[in-house]
């Protein structure tokens, strides 16, 4: 009776234990793939967009922007497209204060679409 009892429960054990495998999508759950789309990205609502979510609490106004660093007009933003410290800053390379500071890096997506932004020319539009 001791051994039927033994083998009963090796065979429940050998069985749950291959049945965890065949389920990988439970195993290894998905995460979401979700698009990030970079196509038509404009100034005024994709990078406005970004910039308002993270970065103008400090980088908006006047002089006394952080580091003096003003971001929330056109012509002040585009001088730091043009000179590299924007996607640098963003990207975390370059030699330049990692954005936002103190803070955990922008989302690749956001990333790429400002870099998107830039590759097009970083029009006013």
């Amino acid at each position: 009776m001791k051994i039927r009892h033994l083998l009963f429960l090796a065979a429940l054990l050998t069985g749950n234990a291959g049945c965890y495998y065949d389920h990988a999508n439970l195993v290894y759950p998905q995460q979401s793939t979700a698009a990030c789309i970079t196509t038509n990205v404009t100034y005024s609502t994709t990078v406005t967009g970004v910039l308002t979510a993270n970065c103008y609490s400090c980088h908006s106004g006047n002089a006394a922007a952080g580091g003096g660093i003003a971001l929330d007009t056109y012509a002040s933003l585009k001088t730091y497209v043009t000179n590299g410290q924007l996607i640098n800053s963003i990207n975390h390379t370059g030699g330049i204060p990692a954005m936002p500071l103190n803070a955990a890096q922008l989302s690749q997506c956001d990333i790429n679409k400002i870099q998107a932004w830039i590759t097009n020319g970083s029009p006013n539009n």
